[in-house]
């Protein structure tokens, strides 16, 4: 399935590629004036006419002796989707745990178990309430859908560039770093010294026990 998606990414079978990124801009376009059920079914039609088309074209060509019976799309029937035993506790496992971890991630932000971490999530909620009104949800998943598609293919192509990109920028931080961490230190106050050790008191002679007299 990764490989799958990796060879989907970067574009190495530019046929499926194209026809996979199309479809799925399409079909998220058409959800800002349709609802999801009528693209759904408007595209499992569009995809019936074809193949309904193709199916009456093969069976005029077998009654008419010109193609032995060979089903168009059987390569498509003969593949088997199923999951084993094992593939199905696996996946189940994973799920279970990836949903586990996210419940005990918001219960552990959301009752301040880390004050630091429960800032860092509130500030994030509070940038995406103004990311909410300046844009949807749908056009978030559209631009994503189109990020995945293309920042693979052009870190490919760019790959010199980009790197040498990053490192520049790397360096710019690490120097703006250095001088507030200098620029700091010169202003904050030099350490009050630490206090001289008292002299240790000397001590008192012990009385001279007095002679007994005989």
């Amino acid at each position: 399935m990764a490989n799958k998606l990796v060879e989907l990414v970067y574009w190495r079978n530019v046929k499926k590629t194209a026809v996979v990124f199309t479809g799925l801009v399409v079909g998220l376009a058409s959800l800002f004036q349709l609802s999801a059920i009528t693209v759904l079914s408007h595209i499992c039609l569009g995809v019936m006419c074809v193949t309904f088309t193709l199916r009456l074209y093969y069976k005029l060509l077998e009654l008419l002796r010109w193609n032995p019976g060979v089903h168009p799309f059987q390569s498509y029937l003969d593949y088997d989707n199923s999951l084993t035993d094992k593939e199905t506790v696996v996946l189940v496992e994973e799920v279970v745990l990836l949903v586990a971890f996210a419940v005990t991630e918001f219960k552990r932000l959301l009752f301040i178990d880390s004050m630091m971490d429960s800032i860092k999530f509130a500030l994030l909620l509070y940038l995406l309430s103004y990311v909410g009104v300046l844009t949807t949800g749908l056009t978030l998943v559209i631009t994503a859908v189109i990020a995945v598609f293309s920042l693979p293919l052009l870190y490919k192509k760019q790959q010199v560039r980009i790197r040498r990109l990053v490192r520049a920028v790397r360096a710019f931080v690490r120097k703006i770093r250095n001088m507030c961490k200098n620029l700091y230190e010169s202003v904050r106050p030099p350490p009050a010294p630490a206090p001289a050790p008292k002299p240790a008191a000397v001590a008192a002679p012990a009385p001279k026990a007095k002679a007994k007299s005989k």
